[in-house]
């Protein structure tokens, strides 16, 4: 056989394929709890002064002096008497603040009466383009900023799921999933799909492959007018919990198809993503051709369709690629402002972390080389923060 696997027949191929499947599950999920243990789900770690000062924007001299006054919680210190915050703890500070601190209201950065929920879809119409990365650290950015987040994955390959910490094809094989609440028979309220997780301020809607179901399910709809159509689904499951989130992140699937439509016809704002290359560009090119022709056609059937914003992200950039540099620059002279200054540099430490289902904000700083981590969350937070001023706008606020 000189190494080769044969088949003598296509269910020859298929057995293997399953069983490939079987092994493959298996091993990772060897691999996950070993990483996880002694817990059984993830458990996100604590935050040093410096971080606490970034995230909040209190001084560390303010910190320290708020603590000796006792005005913020008793937290615990390490071997060297050093404080160490829980993300809930950050938010019992960050409330404390805005009762009693100068501009107390910019502590509290969510919504605020009349402010409606902010519903981003993380978009391209091609894999590999960070859509999944993005969507996860924003959604715990922001959640460690003090907004309340509900990250929706609608991929059916949930790889934002399993970023939770979630074996999708194990625990969601049957139900449980987004899906649940699009589907067009029996669906359920969208409070029973979403999940709390182990990140403070941050809850999940799970995918898994019975979303690819939903394909399918909306041709036979859209032939037989069953109602609501796909473009009403996900905008009404939200309704139903929208009071209890800020900002709703979607990850949304690498193709334009009902799926990805299901979810732009529910968003009040765009981010896409595009690695700087000629390929990656030229599909994005498609995509938004494909897009606007699509969305065309669902406005004639259903009206205007109203997005606060459009921006577009440049991903896994890497500074010292001058054909990547080249290409930065000519999206930013045709797209101009829609692309966002800060670029999402192409990281090992952010690679390195997904080996585990960790973004750079779980990393214990003593797991990563220090300049190695300052660079990227320097690229990181950059772009949230960039993009957050694009949210707080579309809540007809100032921004400095």
């Amino acid at each position: 056989m000189n190494g080769k696997a044969e088949f003598s027949d296509t269910k020859s191929i298929a057995a293997s394929i399953s069983a490939n499947a079987a092994r493959l599950s298996e091993a990772l999920d060897h691999h996950m709890r070993n990483s996880f243990q002694p817990e059984s789900r993830k458990k996100l770690r604590k935050f040093h002064p410096a971080e606490v000062s970034e995230l909040t924007g209190i001084s560390m001299s303010n910190l320290r002096t708020r603590h000796q006054e006792g005005d913020f919680p008793d937290v615990e210190t390490d071997s060297r008497g050093r404080r160490l915050y829980s993300a809930i703890e950050i938010d019992q500070i960050r409330r404390v603040m805005a009762r009693t601190g100068r501009n107390g209201e910019a502590y509290l950065p969510g919504r605020r009466d009349g402010d409606a929920l902010q519903i981003i879809s993380i978009v391209n119409f091609k894999g590999g383009s960070s859509k999944t990365t993005t969507a996860i650290h924003l959604a715990q950015r922001y959640a460690l900023r003090g907004y309340r987040v509900l990250a929706v994955d609608m991929d059916p390959q949930a790889s934002l799921t399993t970023m939770f910490g979630y074996r999708p094809e194990i625990e969601f094989a049957e139900s449980g999933t987004v899906y649940d609440a699009l589907k067009y028979e029996d669906p359920i309220p969208m409070s029973q799909v979403v999940r709390k997780t182990y990140f403070h301020n941050l809850d999940l809607a799970p995918a898994g492959l019975l979303l690819s179901e939903y394909e399918t399910e909306t041709a036979y709809a859209l032939q037989h007018k069953v109602d609501p159509p796909f473009t009403q689904r996900l905008a009404i499951a939200l309704d139903e919990i929208e009071a209890n989130y800020d900002l709703v992140i979607i990850d949304c699937p690498p193709q334009l198809g009902f799926t990805t439509m299901t979810a732009l016809l529910a968003s009040t704002g765009l981010l896409i993503t595009v690695v700087p290359s000629m390929l990656d560009v030229a599909s994005m090119a498609q995509f938004l051709e494909m897009a606007g022709e699509t969305v065309r056609t669902l406005e004639q059937a259903t009206g205007p369709i109203d997005w606060s914003f459009l921006k577009y992200l440049v991903a896994r950039f890497e500074p010292t690629d001058v054909p990547q540099s080249q290409m930065a620059g000519f999206l930013r002279s045709i797209l101009l402002d829609q692309v966002l200054n800060t670029p999402m540099l192409k990281s090992t430490a952010i690679s390195d972390a997904g080996m585990t289902q960790q973004t750079i904000y779980e990393l214990e700083p003593s797991q990563v080389v220090k300049k190695t981590l300052d660079r990227i969350l320097e690229s990181v937070n950059g772009v949230a923060d960039e993009f957050e001023k694009t949210i707080q706008q579309a809540w007809g606020r100032r921004v400095e």
